[in-house]
């Protein structure tokens, strides 16, 4: 941000005032102040009591200091004004209006990455958008893929930027994004003709890059390639969907792709009301909680297996017989026969749906 843009703004108010008008950096430097001598010098002493006072209006030493609203607990600019009397407040409250007015005017304008997130946001008209892409020399028409990384939420720990950014250096076509409260979103230029598996690498590089010991802390969606810029915003939806039905139904993967969400996508997408009657209508004969662990266990490694007894038996060292008789328990139990492609087939979507289900904290 420039201080010229304020600069101009508090020359503006000096008409209006007899006060002096200035503003201050994180750093406690006066980057822009109506009496042209004070701007350079130093007050870091402030800093403290300015954040401390959470936006309210402060007064040190004969002025009164306003934050800008900026990120997180530390401020970005203070505006500050001569005197500690009400007089001074005011005028020190109007100025922090106009100061950042002008401040959101100019990032909206010439902030590539605000234009990019207020995209991928839904904050702007698709007529707009091509209007705002001249004004930045952003090209409309190029592939980008849409990443967003989420911590996995085991360690609290927020999603390091600067490593992304290290890894896409190039601030001009890659954007590195905080969005929300821990999410971070990556929109990468990919060249002509890239396809999924271009997207899953460089998701895996992400993901192998933010790894501590070995251990994996984010997950990484993927949305489907976006080739216009208004195409953003859909594909960040798909990436954000991709983690949410990829942390449900596939629990041992950290990179999800949306193309790749198979019959999950479509669960996750019912309402829960049409979930719980399909199970009751499914397992008429007794409710699947009716199944203990171990059988549980057995009907998971039948279907690893594409229903083979012998390969199933063999894998979980037991005797044919003995599956055999295991899966005439489960068809007692539950009325289907999981030897038979289509009841196989609808109790793999109840298991599905039952998991869905105990995500959203319902007991089915």
């Amino acid at each position: 941000m420039s201080g010229r843009i304020f600069q101009n703004v508090v020359l503006q108010l000096k008409e209006t005032t007899d006060r002096t008008i200035g503003v201050i950096d994180a750093e406690g430097t006066v980057i822009a102040c109506s009496e042209l001598t004070g701007i350079g010098k130093k007050w870091s002493k402030y800093v403290d009591t300015i954040n401390a006072a959470e936006n309210n209006c402060v007064v040190l030493e004969g002025r009164t200091f306003k934050t800008l609203p900026g990120w997180g607990g530390h401020f970005d600019y203070a505006v500050f004004t001569s005197g500690d009397d009400s007089v001074g407040r005011t005028v020190c409250s109007m100025a922090a209006v106009a100061l950042n007015s002008a401040k959101t005017y100019y990032e909206e304008k010439h902030d590539k990455g605000s234009f990019i997130k207020n995209i991928i946001s839904d904050n702007i008209l698709i007529s707009d958008i091509y209007m705002r892409a001249k004004e930045l020399h952003v090209a409309a028409e190029v592939p980008r893929g849409v990443f967003v990384i989420r911590p996995t939420g085991e360690h609290d720990e927020a999603v390091p930027l600067d490593v992304i950014q290290n890894l896409f250096p190039d601030r001009q076509n890659d954007f590195v994004l905080s969005v929300g409260e821990e999410d971070v979103a990556l929109i990468h230029q990919m060249n002509d003709g890239a396809d999924t598996r271009d997207l899953e690498r460089i998701a895996a590089r992400i993901e192998e890059a933010l790894r501590v010991d070995g251990e994996s802390r984010v997950f990484v969606g993927i949305g489907t390639v976006a080739l216009h810029l208004r195409d953003l915003a859909k594909s960040y939806k798909e990436a954000q969907i991709a983690i949410e039905v990829g942390k449900v139904f596939d629990t041992e993967r950290y990179v999800i792709n949306y193309e790749n969400l198979g019959i999950g996508r479509l669960i996750y997408q019912l309402p829960t009301t049409l979930c719980e009657m399909f199970l009751q209508e499914v397992f008429k004969k007794n409710p699947i909680d009716s199944l203990d662990q171990e059988t549980l266990f057995t009907i998971y490694k039948f279907f690893e297996n594409n229903l083979n007894v012998s390969e199933t038996a063999r894998k979980l060292f037991v005797h044919r017989n003995t599956l055999v008789y295991r899966l005439e328990k489960i068809k007692k139990l539950t009325g289907l026969d999981l030897r038979e492609f289509d009841d196989a087939i609808t109790f793999k979507v109840a298991l599905m749906v039952k998991k869905y289900l105990t995500s959203r904290g319902i007991d089915a």
